[in-house]
């Protein structure tokens, strides 16, 4: 999934909705032709695109490139459903107008998406972000079923954008603006059939192939931005054994992900830095803070792994022989899994969920924007996106972290706002790919 790159209306701050009097800037041309680029290799076998002149030129520039690696690929197909969110009141003002001339749609559009009504006069109540899902399930209910097994591109808008990966992954609209989508970034589903059947968000917002390695902060940021990591890659990670709370270091090609991850955020000022105390996700940290010298780095073991007791050590083939049936359970609702002598994820959610706010609240009060980095695991990496969009454990799998990935979570105003997702599992600093190309081993 793709958002249009910069547009007129972009860089002149005015709405834009339905209007489709803006085209790309030079800015958004190139842009565009860089996702292209990102996308070569990728064996793409359909293009969908919004029929509004700036994500119709994004999607033809993209496909321009991509013919050079897939002669045949078809032209876009444009369907009405991907259209931006339709704001009539607003379109063509700027964000600063739009707030002074209608400050309670305003209000409700930052913080009430689901029951934000728009109303002309003589006309009937409009709720533009119901409508906006109710367009957004019907395009996958469409599409989906003609394109089974296949990879698609989908260039569209934020808004509609947020709500296709809103309605994929089961997201209520309340929670529309806890995600967050930057012009021509990458995201990417991985459905396992049909709408409503298991989604993975692979990764999302992804800007670094744009030369933006990380989304900028709002205009209006007075919280803490949290750096989520996942450390390297172990040998039990390679070798696909359960490790747990096994204290496993990092093997060769895991430091080496730590220092891409160094080199990937060396540029980016940190201001305080958090990891579990167990060995892999401190050497992860370390590595990274080569560059951040003056950081001195805190353990907490509220984001130690999961536990999984008798598990640790084992193979899927020893669990599956020595606890039959509990291996496919924990893929399939893990949310139910006590692990034998180990803990559940209702265990892991409580004290990590406990130590990632006394990070955010730690970081909450300061006069200046403040980066923190948090190194972890992928079971609390999991819980705390999962958290981030008010998801429970039994949404567990819907995130995937992959080793040396790094994530990004704004508090606008802090602890007690609502946190946005701003981008989630950045692999490209790893393989150059805009797809997780780090191993898929056990926890």
């Amino acid at each position: 999934m793709v958002r249009h790159g910069q547009s007129t209306y972009n860089l002149q701050g005015r709405i834009q909705g339905l209007c489709d009097e803006s085209f790309l800037t030079e800015l958004g041309q190139t842009q565009a032709s860089k996702v292209g680029h990102a996308l070569l290799g990728l064996p793409i076998d359909a293009v969908y695109c919004s029929p509004l002149k700036r994500a119709n030129q994004t999607a033809s520039l993209i496909v321009e490139t991509l013919r050079g690696d897939v002669p045949n690929l078809p032209d876009p197909v444009q369907s009405a459903d991907i259209k931006e969110i339709s704001l009539p009141l607003w379109e063509g003002l700027s964000f600063d107008e739009a707030e002074v001339k209608y400050p309670d749609e305003f209000r409700a559009w930052r913080h009430h998406p689901d029951t934000m009504m728009m109303q002309k006069p003589g006309e009937a109540p409009f709720y533009p972000f119901q409508n906006l899902h109710q367009r957004a399930k019907r395009f996958w209910q469409s599409v989906l079923p003609n394109h089974l097994g296949q990879t698609l591109v989908v260039v569209a808008h934020s808004a509609i954008n947020r709500a296709l990966i809103s309605t994929a992954l089961g997201l209520k609209i309340d929670k529309h603006n806890q995600l967050h989508q930057s012009n021509c970034a990458i995201s990417v589903l991985n459905f396992s059939g049909l709408l409503g059947e298991p989604v993975q968000l692979e990764s999302m917002n992804i800007t670094s192939h744009v030369d933006e390695p990380l989304p900028p902060m709002r205009k209006h940021h007075y919280g803490p931005r949290l750096l989520l990591v996942r450390h390297g890659e172990t040998d039990w990670n390679r070798d696909k054994r359960f490790q747990g709370q096994m204290d496993i270091p990092l093997n060769d090609k895991g430091r080496s992900q730590g220092q891409k991850a160094a080199e990937f955020l060396k540029t980016i000022p940190i201001d305080a830095a958090v990891s579990s105390s167990m060995v892999r996700p401190k050497e992860t940290a370390e590595l990274i803070l080569q560059h951040h010298p003056d950081i001195e780095l805190t353990l907490d073991d509220g984001l130690r792994e999961i536990s999984h007791g008798a598990w640790e050590g084992l193979f899927e083939a020893d669990i599956e022989a020595g606890y039959p049936g509990l291996l496919k359970q924990w893929q399939n609702s893990p949310e139910t899994v006590q692990m034998p002598q180990g803990e559940n994820l209702q265990d892991v959610w409580q004290r990590a969920i406990a130590a990632w706010r006394a990070i955010v609240a730690a970081h909450s009060h300061s006069d200046q924007k403040v980066t923190v980095l948090v190194a972890a695991h992928d079971a609390v990496n999991k819980a705390i996106l999962c958290h981030v969009v008010g998801f429970g454990p039994e949404q567990f799998w819907t995130f995937k972290q992959g080793n040396g990935a790094v994530s990004v979570i704004d508090y606008p105003n802090g602890v007690d706002s609502p946190p946005v997702l701003k981008a989630m599992n950045i692999t490209t600093h790893l393989s150059g790919s805009v797809l997780d190309k780090t191993a898929a081993g056990a926890l």
